[in-house]
């Protein structure tokens, strides 16, 4: 017997306007009702993870991103000092 896939029910109140707007736009494309709001929420919470996690810069910036990569700065006398410590603690296992 194959596993089933869990659910999980949910109700929503809506106007009856947009329940019609729902019910067109499911027919449109040959989806049910359910199929539909479960097809919009998907996509709407996966754009909604993109935009929240995907740093999307300016030409320039990306530009200036790209050079700091490809030619960093010299350290900093603290991080240089961080990196001999780091060097001298790992030396001494």
């Amino acid at each position: 017997m194959p596993s089933a896939t869990p659910t999980d029910r949910r109700e929503a109140r809506i106007s009856t306007e947009l329940h019609a707007i729902r019910k067109r736009a499911a027919e449109i494309q040959g989806r049910s009702p359910t199929d539909f709001v479960v097809s919009a929420v998907q996509e709407a919470a996966q754009r909604t993870i993109e935009q929240g996690e995907v740093v999307r810069l300016s030409l320039p910036d990306s530009e200036r991103f790209a050079q700091a990569i490809l030619s960093p700065p010299d350290p900093s006398p603290a991080l240089a000092h961080a990196f001999a410590r780091r060097r001298k603690l790992l030396s001494a296992e």
